[in-house]
């Protein structure tokens, strides 16, 4: 009979590792499996393989698609799910028999907990951590999560304003037991919206309550009011975790924390500004597990992700990625980041602040009040033998002139900046103070992006066009025999809060800067002359690149034409 430790060793895994981990285990008392994730000695995906042969398990590599019987949901705490990694495929409790995805094929404690909780027998499916972690947070979207319950004890606390006790280094915001009350109301909050991919969480002060808003998809939602009484105390309470001035009330102010949501760690960058109702707070939420997207997956067409690859091969000149705030840009430059080979080249990014993790890469965090500005980070990265930098804006003259400076001694920088197309990036360089013939002779490639929203796949149906339809095309000047006589659009379901979108892609406006543009910036044209004869020589503009998202039926005319109403070409 095969033993574990051959299919491990079958797997990759030399027996001096497996003695190694064995030992570890005896001694630690974890689990063989946990030892050999935690020693990065095998990919999770080949060790739960293993293991689901050894055991008789079936192996799923991903639970996409899969919806969670509501019978799961409603009797398992999410709390329970996520601290043990264990949730439904399919089946339902009353019929005595779940299939239940786990990454902990030798824990079977929990199995036996999960089995009581349901009232039902349960068969493990084995299934990487990260994919359970997904479903999980799909599963219980949409349940209350205890808002109200939190409300309900926030109601009857008498002293609600008496919390301003020391937040811990990185505050769990799943453990709410024997917590104040207000503390796990905003917990839960935060909980709440971190489960339904929000962005931002809004605490909006009225005369008579305080509206909680969650942006999903660059879309606010009004979601639970919380009573007015309760304000100043929540108020209290996200000053306490962004480490702020309880007492200045009068001032804006801002504020960073590090929230835990079980294993992993969320930044939340904390804004208050003091308004007649009292103080508004925005957190900005940004998820350090969320995944990188890769290249293929952010958007790109076949033609422009080619042209993107080609360009982060060079090794000089400036490539900058421009649009609004939230359009996507530093998803876009990690996207291109990830492609570079760190063994051979030494990259750098400076960032304000740095959103993601990258590996191989070295990044800095701004600090202005201590003098690390972009420019100031920007000149000593020139000391530290770059290849490839990244800035995180170009804000100012001062950080132009550094970025032109490297492009121009050898080294490939991305950057960003805030603006409408590709051309008025350029003459907002020469704006800003920096020499057109440096701005012609340093910059590559300027990409224009804006996200539109996607049909959620749930309730995504095919309609024949009728004239309602026909001046929403022409709108975004398209006929309805170019979308095939038939239009996708989402109907609205409970997936996509009756929105009938669900996630974002990116379109993008690609200007190279050839010969023709060179001049054209070195004899001062207008944005509008540059554009014009960018796209007489084959650029295609956001708009162009927006109508085929609707082609591809991945988004609709409405949502194109939202994003692209000031695109002119």
């Amino acid at each position: 009979m095969t033993t574990i430790a051959d299919l491990l060793i079958d797997q990759g895994l030399s027996r001096e590792r497996l003695e190694e981990c064995r030992r570890i285990a005896a001694t630690t008392g974890e689990s063989l499996d946990r030892v050999i994730l935690q020693k990065d000695y095998l990919p999770e995906e080949q060790l739960l393989a293993a293991y689901a042969r050894h055991l008789g398990y079936e192996f799923v590599g991903s639970l996409d698609g899969i919806r969670v019987p509501s019978s799961f949901v409603n009797r398992i705490p999410v709390q329970f799910s996520r601290n043990y990694n264990l949730v439904a495929l399919d089946g339902d409790g009353a019929e005595g028999l779940m299939r239940v995805a786990t990454c902990s094929p030798l824990d079977p404690y929990a199995m036996d907990d999960l089995s009581s909780l349901l009232g039902a027998e349960v068969e493990p499916v084995l299934a990487p951590r990260t994919e359970i972690t997904t479903l999980i947070a799909r599963a219980y979207r949409h349940k209350a999560d205890g808002v109200d319950e939190a409300l309900a004890d926030v109601a009857e606390d008498g002293d609600i304003a008496g919390l301003a006790e020391e937040i811990e280094e990185a505050e769990d915001v799943l453990d709410t037991s024997n917590k104040a009350p207000i503390i796990k109301l905003v917990n839960t909050i935060l909980f709440q919206g971190l489960k339904l991919r929000a962005s931002d969480v809004h605490f909006h002060a009225y005369p008579d309550r305080t509206q909680v808003r969650f942006r999903i998809d660059g879309i606010l939602y009004d979601m639970d009011s919380v009573p007015r009484k309760a304000h100043e105390a929540i108020v209290s309470r996200v000053k306490v975790m962004g480490k702020m001035d309880i007492a200045e009330r009068r001032l804006p102010q801002d504020g960073r924390a590090t929230i835990r949501i079980g294993d992993g760690e969320v930044d939340v960058r904390i804004s208050t500004v003091p308004t007649t109702n009292g103080e508004r707070i925005v957190m900005r939420l940004l998820d350090k597990t969320a995944r990188l997207y890769t290249l293929p997956e952010i958007g790109l067409t076949p033609e422009n992700e080619g042209m993107l690859r080609d360009y982060a091969a060079w090794n000089h000149g400036i490539i900058l990625v421009t649009g609004p705030t939230g359009s996507g840009k530093t998803t876009t430059l990690y996207a291109v980041l990830n492609e570079v080979d760190t063994t051979q080249k030494n990259v750098l990014t400076i960032e304000d602040p740095v959103e993601y993790s990258l590996p191989g890469i070295s990044q800095v965090q701004v600090a202005t009040k201590k003098g690390l500005t972009f420019a100031a980070g920007l000149r000593s990265f020139l000391r530290q033998d770059p290849d490839v930098m990244m800035v995180g804006e170009i804000r100012d003259l001062e950080t132009a002139e550094v970025a032109i400076r490297a492009a121009l001694t050898g080294h490939l920088v991305f950057s960003t900046v805030h603006t409408n197309d590709a051309a008025s990036t350029i003459t907002r360089m020469v704006d800003q103070g920096v020499e057109p013939y440096l701005v012609a002779s340093s910059l590559v490639l300027v990409i224009a992006q804006r996200l539109v929203r996607t049909i959620c796949p749930q309730c995504k149906v095919m309609v024949p066009i009728n004239d309602e339809w026909t001046a929403k095309l022409k709108k975004v000047e398209l006929t309805p025999d170019q979308v095939g006589g038939e239009i996708a659009y989402g109907e609205g379901c409970e997936e996509c809060f009756h929105s009938g979108y669900s996630g974002r892609t990116a379109i993008y406006e690609f200007m190279k800067v050839d010969e023709t543009l060179r001049t054209q910036i070195m004899e001062g044209a207008t944005a509008t002359q540059m554009k014009r004869s960018a796209i007489e020589r084959g650029m295609i503009t956001l708009r162009r690149d927006g109508q085929e998202k609707i082609q591809n039926r991945r988004s609709t005319p409405d949502e194109v034409l939202r994003v692209t109403q000031l695109d002119m070409g």
